[in-house]
């Protein structure tokens, strides 16, 4: 049976191929999924802001995404992770409550913005995305795989 550990909103975590990365409850949040195959090591971060200056200073900067990018890959790197061979999976980054006030920057696209951004600086390639739309999801992160499968209520499953 393999180790299940939940990452929670503002968290991030480091697994090996015996472990399940999970989280619940994407809503304009965004998930960051990285991985390397070549060690089967697998990270997640949960963060749901773009950066701190949307925020009181101070507190956990796993909260946000152009902060939480490069801790996930220097946890990793720390575990024996190669940057070079790092691939990232974005999932989350909706706009929840576009129907009742539709906004001209939704905070969701600003998240998956901001973690593009920190990918890119970092050169970790994005090799899938389901991000955007109005609806919820959440994902379960094999490590051994590598598989990132994602889960929306009236939606289908997304294989990453």
């Amino acid at each position: 049976m393999p180790d299940r550990i939940f990452v929670r909103v503002g968290e991030l975590a480091v697994a090996r191929a015996d472990s399940i990365l999970a989280t619940v409850g994407l809503g304009s949040c965004v998930a960051v999924a990285l991985y390397d195959p070549e060690l089967r090591l697998g990270g997640l971060a949960h963060p749901m802001l773009p950066d701190p200056s949307m925020a009181r200073p101070g507190g956990n900067l796993a909260r946000f995404a152009s902060h939480a990018v490069p801790m996930l890959i220097e946890r990793m790197v720390r575990g024996g992770a190669q940057p070079r061979r790092l691939v990232a999976r974005l999932v989350g980054g909706a706009s929840m409550f576009e129907a009742f006030a539709p906004a001209r920057d939704p905070l969701g696209l600003r998240n998956v913005d901001a973690a593009r951004a920190a990918l890119l600086s970092a050169g970790v390639r994005i090799a899938g995305e389901e991000v955007g739309g109005n609806h919820g999801r959440s994902l379960r992160f094999e490590i051994g795989t590598g598989r990132v499968l994602v889960t929306a209520v009236s939606f289908p499953d997304v294989l990453l």
